[in-house]
């Protein structure tokens, strides 16, 4: 069991690496593609550890905890590379950018006054996002306006609707 128990460990350390120095050794599995990372090999090394010594430890016959082992890694291998491929070509069009809003309709929560901040609700890509707004004219809560321009990562003026 006591082998077992190492080759968890070393999948364990093996993901600890990857996670701190993963971009230095991203080329190294090239040869596979996208599903072969460093988060697929630390899982499957570490899942066959931890999965050959639990099924050792309940049948105490080594072919089961062997066979076990490679299974259970094999899936979990598998698993943190779709995991991984997923997060790295995950959609980037789904991330809201303050730029792209210019031109886009929001409704006012909370009334703009003509010197301050009012706040404004934008529906961007499927997420309700709050914004700080300003405007030239002052525009009560409710009122559906189009933002004219990106003030910074949280504001912007904003124009009524006509």
């Amino acid at each position: 069991m006591l082998v077992f128990l190492i080759i968890g460990g070393v999948g364990v350390v093996l993901l600890l690496i990857f996670l701190v120095v993963g971009d230095l050794l991203d080329g190294l599995f090239d040869f596979a593609g996208d599903l072969l990372s460093g988060a697929a090999l630390a899982g499957l090394v570490g899942a066959f550890g931890f999965t050959g010594a639990l099924i050792l430890g309940i049948t105490d016959s080594l072919p089961w905890a062997i066979g076990g082992g490679a299974v259970g890694g094999v899936l979990i291998g598998l698993a943190a590379g779709w995991f991984s491929w997923r997060l790295r070509h995950g959609g980037d069009e789904a991330t809201v950018r303050t730029g792209a809003l210019v031109g886009r309709q929001a409704t006012v929560i909370n009334p703009i006054p003509v010197d301050g901040y009012g706040e404004i609700r934008i529906i961007a890509a499927g997420q309700p996002t709050k914004l700080n707004a300003r405007s030239s004219s002052p525009i009560d809560a409710g009122e559906s306006v189009y933002i004219t321009a990106v003030l910074s990562a949280t504001s912007v003026t904003v124009d009524r609707l006509n």
